[in-house]
């Protein structure tokens, strides 16, 4: 017993030494765990915290990518968006990151 809870130990089936600690409460089975429960891991499986939905991917929403029949975009959307990798210059230096002396 811990608390109201009664928890019993089984072997776990294909298992040499690890045990399935079943809770119940009041003779309903609210949960199994593999490892030893506290009163607080009992009270969690007892009344669980709200879960938001889960919202479904979208396999259709792909950022970035022009949908089919649009428009090219101009050089004000280029501009806004960025530059394109042919618009960059050649022979452009990247500064080398140096090391610190500490």
């Amino acid at each position: 017993m811990v608390g109201k809870y009664e928890v019993i130990a089984q072997p776990i089936p294909g298992s040499a030494h690890m045990l399935r600690y079943t809770v119940f409460v009041k003779g309903t089975r609210i949960g199994a765990m593999a490892s030893v429960p506290t009163e607080s891991d009992c009270r969690f499986l007892e009344n669980p915290p709200p879960v938001p939905p889960v919202k479904p991917f979208q396999v259709f929403y792909r950022p970035g990518r022009p949908k089919k029949g649009s428009q090219p975009a101009s050089a004000t959307d280029r501009a806004l968006g960025g530059t394109p990798h042919e618009d960059l210059p050649a022979g452009l230096a990247i500064p080398a990151l140096e090391k610190s002396a500490d």
